[in-house]
């Protein structure tokens, strides 16, 4: 059963994705807000900390940065990394649906402390991003809610296709880069 971890700020068209990929055997993982979403609007999913057996620590900081996820996502399809994510009690993770704390709004607003704009630097986000980006030979990366739907359409379909996959690797790759010049800018102009 294909396995996918939903874990977005942003949850338009969360809903309808989750339930399609419920609706095609998909087993889901959720984080925090995510799983609760979720369960509220009687979809099933599995707490990412019981996945791993890790709690959410440091007040949420840390949620989905665990070698259960990560392991499952950046598997290569071969027998030998099968067998140790197998072995460890884990299973591949073939698709991820994330998005990334506002820190480009959160450092718009007026007044907006330095304390305030660093708690919105998202962490676990961009590392679910770019561990699926690369491995899009096999995992499927949904970062933007307005792929949900093709996203759907293609597994509906058969499957992602290859090209649909290396689509939304790139598209991940430039949202993490904007993410990481936007945060290095603002930095940068806070140093006196």
């Amino acid at each position: 059963m294909p396995k996918a971890i939903l874990s977005v700020y942003d949850k338009t068209g969360l809903l309808d994705f989750a339930a399609g990929l419920h609706a095609l055997g998909w087993t889901l993982l959720a984080s925090g807000g995510t799983a609760k979403l979720l369960h509220a609007n009687g979809l099933p999913a599995t707490e990412v900390s019981d996945y791993t057996g890790s709690p959410e620590i440091l007040g949420g900081r840390v949620k989905t940065l665990h070698p259960a996820i990560h392991g499952g996502l950046l598997a290569r399809p071969i027998p030998e990394h099968l067998a140790e994510l197998h072995a460890l009690g884990w299973d591949y993770i073939d698709l991820v649906a994330v998005n990334l704390y506002p820190f480009e709004q959160t450092i718009a607003r007026p007044g907006v402390s330095l304390a305030d704009a660093v708690e919105n630097i998202d962490i676990g986000g961009v590392t679910l991003i770019r561990a699926a980006a690369k491995n899009h030979e096999r995992v499927t990366l949904a970062c933007d809610p307005a792929d949900y739907p093709t996203v759907l359409a293609e597994l509906h379909a058969g499957g992602v296709t290859p090209a649909t996959r290396l689509r939304l690797a790139v598209k991940g790759f430039e949202q993490t880069a904007h993410y990481d010049t936007a945060i290095s800018a603002y930095l940068a102009g806070q140093v006196s």
